[in-house]
């Protein structure tokens, strides 16, 4: 059981600095695929101080600001708090779940990667809103990537945890089906989105595509 109900992320866009072209392209990027029906969007700079990303998360609350879409901040309390971000992600490395929500308090939300099944059985509803599954396939956008879960993989993490579970790892829109059909609440994207061309109309895709596939 979540500690509250969940807005929707059932299209969840991951930035990725080198694919968007550098800060200024992630907010162009983001924006973007929020007009193409992306409900929230993460900032994720691995390789950047906590300066760097509360710059950057400055820039994209503001862009983002009116359009209802959430900013998410991987792996950075500091920057969470500083930009008042509407939640924080984090990986099994990272800083821990009692911890962080202890830090942000009740309202922000809480998002942790799980990448099998023990992860996912591990979270606490009391604390975690939301968890990341996965990665579905190899994806050359994170290169400490755990072992790909595949859809069976999935579904047993999304059976297991006791929070909604957001698939990642190599998705494209076809895949909206198979993974909502797993247990998945939404899809988390990154090179189809960022990587792509029009972002709008790719992000547009996904939205049609989830939607499709709900029952």
């Amino acid at each position: 059981m979540t500690r509250r109900p969940l807005p929707d992320l059932s299209l969840y866009l991951v930035l990725d600095p080198a694919l968007c072209g550098g800060h200024g392209g992630m907010v162009d990027t983001a924006c973007a695929a929020v007009r193409g029906g992306a409900q929230a969007v993460q900032l994720r700079l691995k390789e950047a101080t906590t300066s760097d990303r509360i710059a950057a998360g400055q820039a994209l609350k503001a862009a983002l600001a009116g359009s209802g879409a959430l900013l998410i901040v991987n792996d950075d309390l500091e920057a969470t708090l500083a930009i008042r971000a509407a939640g924080l992600h984090v990986g099994q490395g990272d800083l821990a779940a009692a911890e962080a929500r202890a830090r942000l308090g009740p309202e922000p939300l809480l998002g942790v990667s799980v990448h099998s099944e023990a992860t996912a059985r591990a979270l606490d509803a009391a604390l975690v809103d939301y968890a990341g599954a996965g990665p579905i396939f190899a994806t050359p956008t994170k290169s400490d990537a755990e072992t790909p879960t595949g859809w069976d993989g999935l579904a047993r993490i999304c059976a297991a945890a006791p929070v909604p579970c957001i698939a990642i790892g190599g998705l494209k829109a076809h895949h909206a089906a198979p993974a909502l059909s797993a247990g998945a609440m939404g899809l988390a994207v990154v090179s189809a989105i960022c990587g792509q061309p029009d972002p709008e109309s790719a992000a547009r895709a996904f939205s049609r595509a989830i939607a499709e596939a709900r029952p």
